[in-house]
């Protein structure tokens, strides 16, 4: 086959998961893999965006092509390698493409919180309708497969033949098909720290001239929802003089969040702006959620006068400001004296 095939794949590959690769110090290369014979080529340093032919040719029993990412800066996860993308080329038969969508627009792994919907976009090409046109060229296979990465996982070194067949299904039209998730299907009791990767792979049939083969797919990472609590102050705490030490525990905070302490004076209302605590406020970019614990001391500054106070403990992420945990207290820092005057005379 001409290496004309390997100039299309890379297109289809880059165009919708690697143009935003780089923003985080990434290395990217394509993979291409002989059905026949099962004999690998790597082409290494692939650009954000562009073109080039592949340096082998397309044998008659087809050829994957897979797109990987190495994020190199920050090095958080020691060098390791993520498969963003894959898609299969052979002498005939449908082309098809698997994109995920989210509220978070990081790039290139596509990743949602366990608490928020998300979509995949089905496009094929290339089916047949004709009676004497073979199986293979008329319908192609979906599979759906949900995959934890246990507590406190991070997929990194993952057994992705682990992963359970949620649902599939055969797609025998050409055109774009559109699914919709409102939560997470990765197994777990407690549904909100549930931790994972949902895969969609569409597979060829299996032909006279070449074994089934996949022929695209594209997964999402779901990350848990954060929490987070105090300790140093109790709800309705009288303090007469110095605030006391405050410790912040947080856990599950998502890789792209800013969390902060803020208090106002009154009773709790959410929505409301407040003041920020020095020394409170948390930038989290990373690729995995990150847990912390901080302790603030010295910020009596911030509480001008008596009465009633709120404290909250927010995290901001793509999909909106979360309240973790609020705490309500009263601040008397007035001295009454109590004398008596009296006169000899």
């Amino acid at each position: 086959m001409k290496r004309h095939i390997f100039r299309s794949v890379l297109l289809l590959l880059a165009a919708g998961s690697l143009a935003s690769a780089q923003s985080a110090s990434y290395t990217n290369f394509i993979r291409q893999i002989q059905a026949s014979s099962g004999v690998q080529w790597q082409l290494d340093t692939v650009a954000t965006t562009g073109a080039q032919w592949s340096p082998q040719t397309v044998d008659s029993g087809g050829a994957s092509f897979e797109l990987w990412t190495v994020m190199t800066s920050p090095l958080t996860q020691s060098l390791t390698s993520y498969q963003l993308k894959s898609c299969f080329v052979g002498t005939y038969g449908p082309v098809a493409s698997v994109t995920m969508h989210s509220e978070d627009p990081y790039g290139p792994i596509f990743r949602t919180r366990a608490d928020r919907p998300f979509s995949v976009v089905i496009t094929v090409n290339g089916l047949l309708s004709g009676l004497t046109d073979p199986a293979a060229a008329k319908s192609i296979n979906l599979c759906h497969y949900v995959q934890s990465y246990g507590v406190g996982g991070t997929g990194v070194a993952l057994d992705r033949s682990q992963a359970i067949l949620s649902s599939q299904a055969s797609i025998t039209q050409n055109g774009s098909q559109t699914l919709s998730y409102a939560l997470t299907s990765i197994p777990g009791s407690n549904r909100s720290k549930v931790r994972g990767e949902e895969t969609y792979s569409v597979f060829s049939l299996a032909d006279y001239q070449v074994p089934a083969a996949q022929l695209a797919s594209s997964y999402i990472q779901i990350w848990p929802v954060a929490d987070g609590s105090f300790s140093g102050i109790t709800q309705g705490q009288l303090i007469r003089f110095v605030m006391p030490q405050l410790t912040i525990a947080l856990n599950d905070l998502y890789p792209n969040s800013t969390t902060y302490v803020q208090t106002y004076q009154g009773s709790p209302q959410l929505g409301m702006v407040g003041t920020t605590l020095p020394g409170s406020a948390l930038v989290i970019n990373d690729c995995i959620p990150q847990s912390r614990v901080l302790t603030l001391k010295g910020y009596d500054a911030v509480f001008s006068s008596d009465g009633t106070w709120t404290m909250e403990l927010l995290t901001v992420t793509p999909f909106g400001t979360d309240r973790l945990a609020y705490v309500s207290f009263n601040i008397n820092r007035t001295i009454n004296v109590n004398s008596t005057l009296t006169t000899d005379e």
